[in-house]
């Protein structure tokens, strides 16, 4: 559907003059709307079941070639002023998102029907979906990809990225609930229904260690589906002595009989953690 736009794309990212070209302009233009509309995404599951995501390298592109293309200007809402390139998303009545005042989008992220967003950022690229809450002072990065169902509770941060091309961006996946002051950067990848304690910090390279059987399963940048996940510490050694070292632990999975729209308390209570 969009062949026509990847070819153009791909031809400017290995040559940048031709972005003076108007034919080249519009295909990143069509592109960016796109990805606005729902229609492209710069990351996308290929395998619910087993979590496995591609990450579509030339929509990433559209949007790194999309800020030269586009001129700075002033804009002004009341006694507030800015000075951008970018557009920021409107039309929210349309398109059937509740958005409090303070909330902001940049046009080019992706907000589906019935997502709310509380006084927030969403930046391009990024993918929200139905059902989901970005709450109070929460922030999307460019590119990141948030299922369905989601609450991002007050003052998540939630990474972007755009360069390389081809690193993954951040993905939260379909009911998830992410507590409080909790960052998920770094392509990190948390899988359908888990949960994260408040103050969690998953990372690309965070050690997020199982320690629910009699030994424990260590990941990096990968929350398995269901994990109930809280802040934690292990010990390393150093020149100067042993020291305690962040981590996150995996302290149990998620009840079936559990409500998918469950708060982060009630969920924790089930392994006794306050």
């Amino acid at each position: 559907m969009f062949e026509q736009e990847k070819q153009i794309i791909e031809q400017a990212w290995e040559r940048r003059e031709l972005l003076a070209g108007e034919d080249v302009r519009e295909a990143i233009r069509r592109t960016v709307a796109a990805v606005d509309a729902g229609e492209l995404r710069c990351a996308e599951p290929v395998d619910v079941e087993r979590s496995l995501w591609q990450v579509n390298e030339w929509v990433k592109k559209a949007i790194i070639m999309y800020f030269p293309i586009q001129p700075m200007r002033t804009m002004r809402g009341g006694e507030l002023e800015w000075y951008d390139k970018m557009e920021l998303k409107h039309d929210y009545e349309r398109l059937g998102v509740r958005v409090v005042p303070q909330a902001v989008a940049r046009y080019g992220a992706y907000i589906a029907p019935g997502a709310i967003l509380m006084p927030s950022y969403v930046n391009i690229g990024a993918w929200v979906g139905t059902g989901t809450m970005v709450d109070t002072w929460a922030t999307v990065g460019s590119c990141a990809q948030i299922g369905c169902g989601v609450h991002l509770s007050g003052g998540v941060g939630i990474g972007g990225v755009l360069e390389p091309v081809q690193a993954a961006p951040v993905i939260i996946e379909d009911n998830c609930f992410i507590g409080s002051r909790s960052i998920v950067v770094e392509g990190a990848h948390v899988c359908r229904e888990a949960v994260l304690g408040s103050n969690t910090v998953i990372t690309g390279s965070t050690h997020i260690i199982d320690v629910t059987g009699s030994e424990p399963v260590e990941y990096k940048g990968y929350v398995p589906p269901r994990s109930v996940v809280v802040s934690g510490t292990y010990t390393r050694r150093f020149p100067a002595g042993e020291y305690g070292v962040q981590c996150a632990l995996i302290i149990g999975r998620r009840k079936e009989s559990t409500d998918k729209k469950t708060s982060l308390n009630d969920a924790l209570r089930d392994f006794r953690i306050a």
